[in-house]
This record gives structure tokens, C-alpha cells and sequence, in this order.
């Protein structure tokens, strides 16, 4: 079973930056596909960002050009980089990890809260 951990979270000002990381069991190759998706009070759950094996990265609109989402292959470790926060990045947010074929594992997440 694939271990998923996030970190990073925290309360930021509007404006400012935050780094979400996302630690996995197992070699980080072996995932066709590793992401973000984050769930804000009384919203539905969206995906953020995601990174294929392959390289190829997804944003949502509302995070282009913000929020960069990148792996470090030899810590086995995925990152959500959040530049410019608004109020509306809020949100408790959750990594996956996915192998081919099969379903994601999901780790028990991480606030996000940006306030002044």
C-alpha cells in the first residue's frame, strides 16, 4: 500500500508564498501520475495541479501561472509551490499518487489557510 504524506501547510498572508510537499513510499517513478487537489468549505473537491510520469503538467485556471507543481525523483517527493495567494486558495489540500491501472492513494491532507 502506498504511503502518501503532505506537509508544508500553514497560514500565509495574501500575496504570499507557501510550498505544500508531498512524501511517497516507494520509488517516485513507479507513479504514472502524482497531483494536488484541495477542498475549501462547502466546495467541491478540485484537482490543482498534476504531473505526469512522463512530465507533462495540468493547472487549474484559477492557479496558472501561481502555482507550480514539481518532484524531486531522488527524495521521492512532490511539491506544490503557491506564489501570490489569494483568500480563495483556502483550502484543505490533498496529494495523490497513482500507478498505471490503478486507483490513487490519497494523503490525509493539509491546511491551507490565507488570511490577513
Amino acid at each position: 500500500q502506498v504511503q502518501v504524506v503532505e506537509s508544508g501547510g500553514g497560514l500565509v498572508q495574501p500575496g504570499g508564498s507557501l510550498t505544500l510537499s508531498c512524501a511517497v513510499s516507494g520509488t517516485i517513478f513507479s507513479f504514472a501520475e502524482m497531483g494536488w487537489d484541495r477542498q475549501a468549505p462547502g466546495k467541491e473537491r478540485e484537482l490543482v495541479a498534476r504531473l505526469s510520469s512522463g512530465g507533462d503538467r495540468n493547472y487549474a485556471d484559477s492557479v496558472k501561472g501561481r502555482f507550480t507543481i514539481s518532484r524531486d525523483n531522488a527524495k521521492n517527493t512532490l511539491y506544490l509551490q503557491m506564489n501570490s495567494l489569494k483568500f480563495e486558495d483556502t483550502a484543505v489540500y490533498y496529494c495523490y499518487a497513482r500507478r498505471a491501472l490503478a486507483a490513487p492513494s490519497w494523503g490525509q491532507g493539509t491546511q491551507v489557510t490565507v488570511s490577513s
